[in-house]
């Protein structure tokens, strides 16, 4: 089964997005912050996806991002940046960190499942 590592800190989009993708098929681990993230990263099998959130308390989505991309292990899990900032900018710069592909909230929920399994699957 794949593997979703969804990191989001607002309660109510980790549940809607973890539900979504388990009921798509996807195995879902979730993480309220990017410390939470790395911590995770660090102690299980390397997840299929990333599903990263950019605004969230401490270390934003895009410091994380950075970070997993300088180590060899990880720097070729996609990474599905998902957030509010809606500007080109931001997904510019969400892509130019390193990120594969941006889609914004409030999404489509059949999109979000349609960009997970285009880099899972």
């Amino acid at each position: 089964m794949k593997t979703v590592l969804i990191v989001e800190d607002t309660h109510a989009e980790r549940q809607m997005s973890s539900a979504l993708l388990s009921h798509a098929g996807f195995e879902v681990a979730v993480a309220d912050s990017a410390e939470t993230a790395w911590s995770w990263l660090n102690t299980n099998p390397m997840p299929n996806l990333i599903l990263l959130d950019i605004v969230m308390p401490g270390e934003s989505g895009l410091d994380l991002c950075r970070k997993i991309r300088e180590h060899d292990k990880w720097k070729n899990i996609p990474i599905l940046f998902c957030s509010s900032k809606a500007e080109e900018f931001d997904r510019f710069w969400a892509i130019r960190q390193g990120g594969n592909e941006y889609i914004t909230k409030p999404y489509v929920p059949q999109n979000l499942v349609d960009k997970v399994n285009q880099f899972v699957n």
